[in-house]
């Protein structure tokens, strides 16, 4: 019995060992992917306020005169598959976003565009104001119950006397 409980203890070793072995080499690819974006992040642009009729090699027209693009992507909403007004142009080298920065408030197909670096989005960060954000900073307390002054909406109680149910 104490020789069968040996083995399992150190058939579960053994496992542990491979699960850590597992576990490093999946953060290293990790890392390895994270530093590829921030390389990619810093070679891009984003176009904010695109016509929505405009097609990739009309933005990369656009853009040429700024120096060689390896990539052009417009944004579409997931669900109707139309494009979002935004799009990301990836270029060869970090220092050509620079000259790229310059076309910002020009002029493409009747729209004034922004050009701004494109940021690198950081895991667990939200947007927005987070939760329960909704109505703060309106002059209006929050209390614990998570209602915020005045009237909330609801059962208001018979008659107008203005009974709230807690």
């Amino acid at each position: 019995e104490i020789s069968a409980m040996k083995r399992r203890v150190a058939e579960m070793e053994e496992e542990a060992a491979k699960l850590r072995e597992m576990q490093a080499t999946l953060e290293d690819r990790n890392a390895e992917m994270a530093e590829n974006r921030e390389d990619v992040d810093s070679r891009s642009i984003f176009v904010g306020n695109v016509d929505y009729s405009a097609s990739p090699e009309e933005i990369q027209a656009h853009f040429q005169s700024c120096g060689s693009i390896n990539r052009v992507t417009i944004l579409l909403d997931k669900f109707t598959g139309q494009p979002k007004g935004y799009a990301y142009v990836e270029f060869t080298e970090p220092s050509l976003v620079a000259q790229a920065l310059v076309l910002n408030e020009s002029v493409f197909k009747g729209r004034h565009i922004k050009v701004v670096p494109k940021r690198t989005n950081v895991p667990g960060m939200s947007r927005g104001r987070g939760r329960g954000g909704r109505g703060r900073g309106f002059g209006r307390g929050y209390n614990p119950r998570g209602h915020f002054g005045g009237y909330r909406g609801g059962f208001r109680g018979r008659g107008g006397r203005g009974y709230a149910p807690y």
